[in-house]
């Protein structure tokens, strides 16, 4: 009897210790990503693109297609990609299997594993922005995934499909949420799919459009994350849950709908959140320091892992729109300002992410960087040049001819790239910008054109 409890006692300590390391690896998967739009005037080139998101630490994209360019610059650079099926071709894919086959052939297992495609997003809000198309939608997931499984890709990308949060109605209190029902026909068999095959909901939430159609009754303060007194929170009636937020009680209201139809082991992930840093005369509220409040408020939300109050410790991996503004974007003035920079790489503003950690660190708080001293020696500047790209162990191939910084094409600028990355590698250590005198600490971001430093 003492043997048989002292196995089922290891076998409860096996489990919980499982269960702990379950728990753990969930939420080291937690992150923020970032949508990478292209509606430019003067679209950067790719190696740009992914010289900003190497500066700012972004690992997380979501493309709105398969851009083979795109796909070629994020080779070998570890950033987890998810592509995109577009609307414009989701009726070809849903009525053929073979059509789906091609796709898959010609954009994702011609670049994977070099290319760290995660998942593929078919179409984005089509129930609402083609419902045209919403009858072979779920036919165009299907197909996309058998495709997967027969390139035995289908345990490492997972099939999705963003909707909108406006399909979700009767959103507050969360807990009396439920999904447009003229669309569970499609809904129904879209959650049993991404149920089944280990897949999660995609969901854009904008509480800046819930907040403008609100008539005054959401408050800035409680749209924006900012902190609220107890007594100003939102509480749910029915599960006397407290709300804080519009991103949180959309996200709960997203799970309560799934539920409602007997869905409740799928996990959301925010495919689009953002705030318009800029408005018309009737978008008051689109301004630089809303956009800068809500984006910063959301990135520690989100990497703090409070979870939301229906599944706290359960934090909803979220992508922040946009990382460019698109200035040829239709539509009003809001729709082509929300990124967090222009075309040059320049910050539309700075993030307040203290304490948040490195991703999107384009953060004034205690920017440091390290530079080569003007009138240094120039054999001296070249040996601890080649030192930091070699024994260094710095990626110096941004320097080479035609990358982000080759020009100006001499050592002390080149010099400065390399000191600045070793510095910031080595965790901004006032002896890791010392090169033997030739090197020195400075607050003046020496960053220029895109040609981005790793202190920005």
């Amino acid at each position: 009897m003492g043997f048989l409890f002292g196995s089922e006692s290891m076998a409860l300590k096996l489990l919980l210790l499982l269960l702990v390391i379950s728990v753990a690896t969930a939420d080291e998967d937690v992150f923020i990503g970032v949508n990478i739009g292209t509606a430019l005037s003067e679209m950067p080139h790719p190696t740009q693109v992914v010289a900003l998101l190497k500066a700012q630490q972004i690992r997380h994209v979501r493309l709105y297609d398969a851009d083979r360019a795109m796909l070629v610059a994020l080779a070998n650079t570890g950033i987890k990609v998810i592509i995109s099926v577009p609307n414009d071709q989701i009726l070809g894919i849903g009525q053929s299997n073979s059509t789906a086959a091609n796709w898959v052939s010609q954009n994702v297992v011609a670049h994977y594993p070099a290319t760290n495609i995660t998942a593929i997003s078919v179409g984005s809000e089509v129930l609402t922005a083609l419902p045209n198309a919403a009858k072979i939608l779920v036919s165009a997931l299907k197909y996309i995934h058998s495709a997967l499984v027969a390139s035995n890709l289908d345990s490492q990308i997972k099939v999705s499909t963003p909707l909108s949060s406006s399909i979700i109605l009767d959103s507050f209190p969360p807990s009396q949420a439920f999904f447009n029902r003229s669309l569970n026909p499609v809904l129904v068999p879209m959650l049993s799919f991404l149920q089944s095959t280990g897949s999660f909901l995609m969901l854009n939430v904008y509480p800046y459009y819930d907040y403008m159609q609100s008539n005054g009754v959401i408050a800035l303060d409680y749209a924006l994350l900012n902190p609220l007194q107890a007594n100003k929170e939102a509480v749910d009636s029915n599960t006397l849950l407290h709300y804080s937020n519009v991103f949180d009680a959309v996200v709960d209201a997203a799970y309560y709908a799934m539920a409602f139809l007997n869905f409740t082991n799928v996990p959301v992930v925010v495919t689009e959140s953002g705030w318009p840093s800029k408005g018309d005369s009737n978008e008051p509220d689109a301004t630089l320091d809303n956009a800068n409040t809500y984006n910063s408020n959301l990135i520690r939300h989100v990497l703090n892992k409070t979870g939301t109050p229906k599944r706290p410790g359960l934090a909803v991996s979220t992508f922040i729109y946009e990382l460019y503004n698109e200035d040829t974007k239709p539509g009003p003035v809001s729709e082509k300002n929300w990124g967090l920079f222009d075309a040059n790489g320049t910050p539309i503003y700075i993030l307040r992410l203290t304490g948040s950690g490195a991703v999107l660190a384009n953060d004034t708080t205690n920017q440091t960087f390290c530079t080569a001293k003007d009138g240094t020696d120039t054999k001296m500047l070249q040996a601890a040049l080649d030192w930091a790209c070699g024994p260094g162990k710095v990626d110096c191939s941004p320097l080479l001819q035609g990358e982000p910084c080759y020009e100006p094409d001499n050592v002390i600028s080149h010099a400065t790239y390399a000191f600045d990355n070793y510095y910031h590698q080595m965790g901004k250590t006032s002896a890791a910008c010392d090169f033997n005198g030739v090197a020195a600490i400075t607050t003046t971001d020496p960053s220029h054109g895109s040609c981005i430093f790793p202190g920005r």
